[in-house]
Order: structure tokens, then sequence, then C-alpha cells
């Protein structure tokens, strides 16, 4: 009986190993398929048409970046197949790129710059976009900026256009510079931690969050004199290309109120009256006005246009062909806080930056090297092991040519000391030279728990370095020492690096912050300009072409890599979450920003060379 239902139950199973092996064989033929279309769709570029006598459509998506966020193969292919947007940017070298390309293409007529989706961006990112636009113009070409609403980024990158339309519903929404802060010196009281601050320099504020309730009178006034100077420079700006005068602008931007108030509280009225746009257009009336201009597209439904992203893929991107045997500039840019050993997005990991500064060493064609930083500092000792290198190179026979981006201040300064040369734009933010140290105690914080520190120790210096316990005076003595070597020695760095005196360079010292223009004058500098006047410059040391530079880029990340990078204690994770998440949205990135510093910056000796800005006080917006 066993053996006929054995027989009469074969045939059952011979059916069921093949549907399971046909639904595994269908299961990875899926894959596959999916996978394949995913890498055509990466891989594939279609080809572009540039109808003749078009529209060049400038439209940013996001913030302006200087370096893209590094992003894996296999995280793009997934992107693409979830329709899982990525991070909305938009590379800086892109925008110039194409605008240089698109003064020379005899089909390319007009340049229309939309604004509506810009995010951050800062003075001389948007005046390197501008320095484009004239070449533009120069060609004989015109450029219309047009916007359903214009913050004060987005303002100042349309003020180089010959015409600016504004929505009628709109508003130019400008308020000028503040510099604001959050101080949790009275949260530190209630939670009855204490933190022993140690600092060297007259004007290094990066601690007074820490101490105090508000702004002091000192750092008050040391910022109030560069963000007069970048607000001057903006109104410049913008009173010369709208040919306005600069008293005029700025007496309408403050009596802004008022002057609204008299026109029934349109904004949009206000702004042409003021003469900041030169006409209200809906969007139909833009599309009709852009018809008159480059004629109707093919379907009659709009203009003759060719958008950013199809423009750029017939554009060959600047810095990244070198050609066989040529000599060549290398390229390195890089923004965040500095840190020690790897960096994650937004920071600038010493061991990262260093492999990069060293693959440019060893490579014998590169005979000089760009390092292109924004940062308002970080890690001292981070900052001396990236200088170290740089030396390195200098050593092996390479220029080096540091360039600034909107700050370069702090641990920024320190490391592009010994450069042959730095190059900071007019409205860059620099200097801030000085260390500060500032270790937390918890003694206080644990006593009002019912829960107290003591014991024994071999020696009686054992107990430094201990939070549960008070910190003696020799202790505090010891950090200090620690401090005043550190600011002497970036002293030193700086004087011999910039061969000025030492006397010249404390009076510039005292952690004090300086704009571009200013540190020029006191020597930090050698020159103003952008990115490219800094290869130019390079190039002019290393006696090769500046058309010979090229990007040295990061390794992207694998998805694991970046996992395990983003990965942080329990303890600071609460810490860094729980009081950010509960702030309004408004002050929640600021907020982050420092306690993302206070949390990551771990310098092996507690001293840092920060300028503990946030880099939305760079931002116009």
């Amino acid at each position: 009986m066993k053996r006929l239902f054995h027989i009469l139950s074969r045939p059952f199973v011979w059916l069921w190993k093949l549907l399971s092996s046909g639904v595994t064989v269908l299961s990875n033929l899926i894959f596959l398929g999916l996978f394949a279309a995913g890498l055509t769709m990466l891989l594939y570029t279609p080809t572009v048409n540039v109808p003749s006598g078009s529209a060049l459509v400038l439209a940013p998506l996001g913030d302006i970046v200087e370096e893209r966020s590094p992003m894996d193969p296999v995280t793009r292919i997934a992107s693409r197949i979830s329709g899982t947007p990525l991070q909305e940017e938009t590379f800086l070298q892109d925008i110039v790129d194409v605008i240089h390309a698109a003064a020379d293409d005899r089909r390319i007529k007009l340049l229309v710059v939309s604004t509506n989706r810009m995010g951050d961006a800062s003075l001389d990112q948007i005046r390197t976009i501008g320095s484009a636009i004239d070449a533009f113009k120069r060609a004989g070409k015109k450029v219309i900026a047009v916007g359903d609403g214009f913050n004060q980024a987005q303002y100042y990158l349309a003020s180089w256009a010959d015409t600016i339309y504004l929505h009628p519903m709109g508003a130019v929404n400008l308020r000028g510079l503040a510099v604001n802060r959050l101080y949790v010196r009275e949260m530190l009281d209630k939670l009855a931690v204490t933190f022993h601050v140690f600092r060297a320099g007259t004007f290094k504020s990066a601690v007074e969050p820490l101490l105090r309730d508000d702004m002091s009178p000192e750092e008050k006034d040391a910022n109030r004199q560069w963000l007069d100077a970048l607000w001057s420079a903006y109104c410049a700006d913008l009173a010369r290309h709208r040919k306005l005068e600069v008293e005029v602008l700025r007496t309408n931007i403050n009596q802004m109120v008022a002057q609204v108030a008299s026109i029934n509280g349109d904004r949009a009225q206000w702004a042409l009256a003021a003469g900041l746009v030169d006409g209200l257009k809906t969007r139909a009336e833009l599309d009709a006005l852009f018809a008159e201009e480059v004629g109707p597209s093919a379907d009659r439904k709009g203009f003759n246009q060719i958008g950013f992203q199809q423009y750029l893929e017939t554009v060959t991107p600047s810095y990244t062909t070198s050609g066989e045997g040529k000599d060549l500039i290398g390229i390195i840019t890089v923004s965040g806080n500095i840190l020690p050993g790897k960096g994650g997005s937004g920071q600038i990991g010493a061991e990262d930056l260093i492999k990069r500064i060293r693959k440019a060493r060893q490579d014998d064609r590169i005979k000089a090297i760009v390092l292109r930083i924004t940062t308002g500092g970080g890690s001292a000792f981070a900052s001396e092991v990236i200088r170290e290198e740089l030396v390195a190179a200098k050593k092996d026979g390479k220029i080096v040519v540091v360039s600034m981006g909107a700050m370069a201040a702090s641990g920024g300064y320190w490391l592009a000391a010994d450069a042959d040369a730095i190059v900071a734009a007019p409205t860059t933010l620099t200097g801030s030279i000085g260390i500060f140290g500032a270790i937390p105690t918890v003694e206080k914080t644990l006593a009002k728990m019912g829960i107290h520190s003591d014991g024994v120790g071999t020696t009686d210096i054992a107990h430094f370095g201990n939070p549960t316990t008070a910190m003696s005076p020799e202790e505090a003595a010891a950090w200090q020492m620690d401090i005043d070597r550190g600011y002497r020695r970036f002293i030193d760095i700086v004087a011999k690096g910039r061969k000025m005196e030492a006397t010249k360079v404390e009076a510039a010292a005292q952690g004090r912050i300086w704009d571009g223009a200013s540190a020029l004058r006191l020597g930090l500098v050698d020159k103003l300009g952008d990115l490219r006047e800094a290869v130019a410059e390079a190039g002019k040391l290393a006696k090769i072409p500046e058309e010979n530079g090229v990007y040295i880029e990061a390794k992207p990340d694998s998805f694991l890599e970046r996992f395990k990078r983003s990965e942080q204690p329990i303890e600071a994770l609460a810490a860094r979450l729980q009081p950010v998440m509960a702030l309004p949205a408004s002050i929640r990135k600021p907020a982050a920003e420092q306690l993302d510093f206070l949390l990551l910056a771990a310098d092996p000796r507690g001293m840092y060379s920060h300028c503990l800005l946030p880099r939305s006080a760079l931002s116009l917006r």
C-alpha cells in the first residue's frame, strides 16, 4: 500500500518541484531585468537637440554646492527605479560651465534665470555665477530673470539680469544680514552641568553659547564689522545692476514696512516702485513674452527653450578631462567642520582629505594642488595633520594654492597658512586665529540625583579627566597651558607661512573674524577671486595652463559605509535629537549645526580652532 501511495504521489512531487524552480527562476529573471533596466536608465544618455534661436532656462534646484553629495551607483540605481528623489542640489561649476558654453553657442539667443526652486547660496557663489552671466551679456545676448517671489539670495542672482519680472502676488524679501546664535547657559545651569572653558584670543567667542545667555558686546562689535562689510558689498552690487543710488536702496529697505503700507500693503507694487523689478507678470504672461522673444515651441504650447540639465549634457565639464602626457593642476573641494578620522556628509574628515592630498602628491603629472575649502574650522589636531600633508606636498615640489569659499576661518586658516598662495572672495570670512577648549563636568548634576563620586589614585593628578568630579585648580591650569601653547603655535604657523612678523599676526589674531577684503589688506590672503582665479594662480606659479585643472574626487562611500558612519552612541544620539526636534523648524537647522560640532568634534587633546558661526548665518535666504 505504501508503495502504491508513493507511486501515485510522485507526479505531484515533481510538479511541485517544477513550480518551485519556475518561481525561483522567474524571480531571478525579474530581478535581473529590473537591475538591467535601472543600469540602462543610469547610463543611457539620450541625444540632446538644441533648438536654433532658443532660450536657455537656468533654474537651479536646491542648494548651490561646490562638493557633490557622495552617492554610490547602487543607491542611484535604486533611486531611479523607485522614483525616490535624491537630495536636491546644483553643482556650482555646472552652472558656470553651462552659461559660458551658451555664451558662445549661436543656437542660444536668450538666458532665462528662474529662481523659484533655488535653495541656499553664499555671496561668493552667486558672484561667481554673476561673472559668467556678465560674459554671456558681453556676447550680445539678453538675460531675463523671473520669480514667483525672491528671497535675498534669489534676488541677488536675479539682479545680474537685464530685466527682472515678479509675479503680481509675489514679493522681494530684502531685510539685511544678521547673526543669531542659541545660548544654553541657563539650560546648563538647570541641568547643573559645569563647562570649564579655556581660550586664547580676545574675540574667540565660539564658547560664548556655553557661558552666556546673550551675545557679548565685544562679539557684537566684531560681528557688526564683517556684517556691515558684506551688506555693503551686497547693496553696492544691487545698486550697480539696477542703476539705483546705494543710499536710496538702503533707505527703501529700511522703510519697507511704511512704504508698503502707503500702497495698501501690495509688496509686489512696492518692488516695482522701488526699481527692484521691471514688471509684474503672471506665468502665462511670461510664456507669451518668451514666445515673442524666441518663438513658440514645436508643440505650440510654450516657447522655444532648452533646460539647464538638458543643455549640460552637451557641455564638457571644466576640470574633468586631462589628456595624456599633460602636466595637471589637481583641484580638491571640501566643506564642513574639520574632524579627526573619517568625516561624514557635510564634514571634513582629516583622514579622508589627507588621502586625496596624498593621491595628488603621488601623481607625477600633478604639479600643483588647489584646495577649495569652506569651513569654520574644528579640531586643532585635525587641522594640523592636514596642514602637515600640504607642507609635505610642497616639499615634493608641488605648488599649493588655497581657495577660500564663503568661510575659511580658525582651523580652516590654520591648514591654509603654509600655502604658496591664498585666494579669497571679498566676502569670504576668514581669520578667527584663536584656540579654545570646553570640558564639561557633571558632579553637581549627579549630586542633585543623590549620586556622589569618590575614590583614590596613585598620583596627585590621577583624577584629571574624570567628568564626575569637580575640576581642580591644577587641572584647570594644565588645560590653560595647553590652550596658550596651542595659540602660540597657531601664531607661529601663520607668521612663518605668511612671512609676517609675529607681532603683526598677533594684531590680526585674537580670534577676530575678517572679511576677505580686510584680510587682503592685513596680509592674511594674497589675492581676491574665486576658484577660477585660484586655479589660474596655481597655473601661473607652476608654469602650466590653467585649463589643465582636474578635480580629485573623493571615492563614493558604499551604502554600508555611509550607514556605519552615521551611527552614534545612544547617549550622543539622544542628546542630539531631543533638544533639536523640540525646536521650531525655523531654528532647527542652526541649532543642529551648533550641536553637531559640540558632539562630533573629537580632538584628542580637546583643543579646537573653530568659528561657531552656523553655516545658515552665511546664507542670504
